[in-house]
């Protein structure tokens, strides 16, 4: 059976930055939470595009020669292909949509888990 879920108290689980959490699976995707702060390492992701939701906070995301601010209640999209880091001066709240089986750096190797919260 279907329930919502409380983004709020998922987050306030998380205690860690860069570690996103799966909180519920859509049409083959995994929607997570995860807390930002400093720098992430450039990356990219050949096959899928990225998506980025600001809960609470702010972000920037550096592409490859601009970057953009992304304050709470906005979205970012990152189209496949396209080099980017997420950033953020103080910590941020931030929900992201990817494809199950996508890793977060793009590479496997590199790639955090994604735990279930």
């Amino acid at each position: 059976m279907t329930m919502p879920v409380n983004l709020a108290d998922k987050l306030a689980q998380i205690s860690t930055h860069w570690d996103p959490h799966v909180v519920a699976d859509y049409n083959g995707n995994d929607i997570m939470v995860v807390k930002f702060q400093g720098e992430f390492p450039f990356h990219l992701h050949e096959d899928t595009d990225d998506f980025f939701l600001v809960l609470k906070g702010e972000m920037v995301m550096d592409l490859e020669g601009a970057s953009h601010p992304v304050r709470s209640g906005e979205i970012f999209i990152v189209p496949k292909g396209v080099t980017h880091r997420p950033r953020a001066e103080k910590e941020c709240e931030v929900l992201l949509i990817e494809p199950k089986g996508e890793p977060n750096t793009g590479d496997p190797a590199t790639a955090a888990a994604k735990p279930r919260l």
